[in-house]
């Protein structure tokens, strides 16, 4: 895993798709122009968290590994923990893996991410925890666009996502409301360590053409973070 920034704030950044790094010598047998890709990396996350956590001043954890070798971002036992295919593309090398050879992965890259999450909850104590992702302008299996800037995910607790909603539509960002896809569905690293600790947080997704370059970055870094600022204040007062 990567760590980006130091605790200044009563906020913690956690980004599980923000590398397509794998183990040196492991052959997914994918083609390396698909590690480049959203099926293996979240395109933009990496330099917008460096960038929200300096201008907010919170600490980051940044997941180190592609989303094809684990997703960091389901539960222990999911099916899709070791993806065999994703968006139509088929992962050969995890499509006859071992019992013991899943148990080695979890062991090595889930379970030390997801405890140096829960560590630092316990050091920091955060108010309040932002997910950043990134999507895509449209899916490779479906051509249909996707119309939203940004995508505010949850859960069952939805105290952030009231907060950040009416504040992204008055700063002119056309946002989805756990659109474009549904944190009822998909929102493991939250479930376990915002939800099940009782701690608010902010599921933030961007489309990825709009963060695939520094000047991106830099625009979308400059509208998200007195937003998140305004929803961390809300959630205190």
């Amino acid at each position: 895993m990567d760590i980006v920034g130091a605790p200044g704030t009563d906020m913690l950044l956690i980004a599980d798709h923000a590398s397509n790094r794998l183990p040196l010598g492991l052959d997914l047998g994918v083609p390396a122009a698909l590690m480049e890709q959203h099926v293996a990396i979240d395109i933009g996350v990496a330099p917008l968290a460096q960038a929200l956590s300096a201008s907010i001043g919170c600490a980051g954890v940044l997941g180190g590994v592609s989303r094809l070798l684990i997703d960091l971002n389901r539960e222990e036992d999911a099916a899709g923990l070791i993806p065999a295919s994703s968006d139509g593309h088929l992962i050969p090398g995890n499509v006859t893996l071992s019992d013991g050879e899943r148990e080695a992965r979890i062991a090595a890259f889930w379970r030390p991410y997801h405890r140096h999450i829960a560590d630092t909850i316990s050091d920091i104590s955060p108010k309040l925890l932002i997910s950043l992702h990134s999507f895509t302008p449209s899916l490779a299996t479906c051509d249909k666009p996707r119309p939203w800037q940004i995508g505010i995910l949850y859960n069952r607790d939805d105290r952030a996502a009231r907060l950040a909603l009416p504040l992204l539509a008055q700063a002119g960002i056309v946002a989805g409301d756990n659109l474009p896809y549904s944190g009822k569905v998909l929102n493991a690293t939250m479930n376990r360590h915002g939800e099940a600790n009782g701690i608010a947080y902010l599921g933030i997704e961007v489309r990825q053409d709009l963060i695939a370059d520094g000047e991106g970055v830099a625009l979308w870094c400059e509208r998200l973070a007195p937003i998140i600022r305004a929803v961390r204040d809300g959630l205190a007062a």
